[in-house]
This record gives C-alpha cells, structure tokens and sequence, in this order.
C-alpha cells in the first residue's frame, strides 16, 4: 500500500497537467514555429503541469509497478479480486 502523501501527489500532478494542457499545446506550437518568446514562457509552466510526469497507478492501492491499463488497477489487486469474483466476466482459466 502506498503512502497518502504518494497518492496525494499524484491526483496533484493529473489536475495540473489536465489544467495547463491547452496552454502547453499552444505555447509548443508557437515554440516549434521558432518564436523565443513562447519558448520562454513554455520553460516558466510549472514542471508538474507535463503530463510525461504522470506516472499510472493503482486506483485502490496506489501501487506504481504492475499496472494493468485497461481495469486501472495493479496486477496483484487484479488478480485478488478476480479470484474472488468481483470482476464482472473475468474468470481463472482452466484447460
């Protein structure tokens, strides 16, 4: 289990990247068309507001190795709730 202050960090670092996204998207195509200025003011953004920053976590554990994208949860959190059958049309196979 990770600590809250982890958890708490990175629901931080999504709301600010999710906030200065359209300002970023603008000042880098500026920047890209050669404009200083733009590149200036792309470098004073906060370093938390680039989404490359974001690292995926668990949704209940906050485990950052082990990450299954499509459920947003670990594997280890996955796999004990499919065993225990609180995911819908997932199931332990057997052959």
């Amino acid at each position: 289990m990770a600590k809250e202050s982890m958890k708490a960090k990175q629901r931080k670092k999504i709301r600010m990247a999710a906030k200065y996204a359209d300002k970023r998207a603008e000042l880098r195509t500026a920047a890209n068309e050669g404009d200083w200025d733009a590149m200036m003011a792309l470098q004073k953004l906060p370093k938390n507001s680039m989404q490359i920053r974001v690292h995926n976590r668990c949704g209940l554990t906050g485990r950052p190795r082990g990450y299954m994208r499509q459920f947003g949860i670990s594997r280890v959190t996955f796999r004990e709730m499919a065993l225990s059958g609180k995911i819908p049309g997932i199931r332990k196979a057997s052959w």
